[in-house]
């Protein structure tokens, strides 16, 4: 996998400059966003033609009161109680969309688990190292970064649970 090139005009997001600076190998894969569908990841893995269990959505759970991020397939659901567990909490509840992009610097939907503008605890459900890549938003709507899973667990300093159901 080449070195990806940072979104349009060269200027990147977030995610594209922190995978550039780092010097991990990623490809970015843009596609058109409908507006009206019904899941973000799922539309991604449509466009793309990949299986959904290897494009992992990011979503953003308040553990005990403390903001922190899941990375799991789209194909299926956050474990709350797991997530929890992972990291070491009692209780988990998804965040408040708008403190999420307040922590993160991007929107619902778009939100990456790289390049974030607070570094927020991080799992990433097991099952992403099972895969020789995997793809993860690149910080907007309609674009995907795919890198190899354990490139992403690094960089974001992230656990790896079984944090994702069915």
């Amino acid at each position: 996998m080449a070195k990806g090139k940072a979104g349009q005009g060269g200027k990147g997001t977030p995610a594209t400059v922190a995978l550039t600076r780092d010097g991990a190998a990623y490809t970015v894969h843009a596609y058109t966003h409908d507006p009206d569908a019904a899941s973000y990841g799922e539309e991604a893995a449509a466009a793309l033609g990949v299986p959904a269990e290897r494009v992992f959505k990011t979503l953003l759970a308040d553990v005990d009161g403390a903001l922190t991020v899941g990375v799991v397939p789209v194909a299926g659901k956050l474990d709350l109680k797991a997530l929890a567990a992972a990291v070491g909490g009692k209780k988990a509840a998804m965040a408040d969309p708008a403190a999420a992009e307040r922590a993160t610097g991007y929107v619902v939907g778009g939100i990456s688990p790289l390049g974030q503008k607070r570094r927020l605890a991080t799992v990433v459900d097991a099952s992403a190292l099972t895969h020789p890549t995997v793809f993860v938003s690149a910080g907007r709507r309609g674009l995907e970064i795919e890198l190899a899973a354990a490139d992403l667990v690094r960089m974001t300093g992230a656990v790896t649970a079984a944090i994702g159901r069915a």
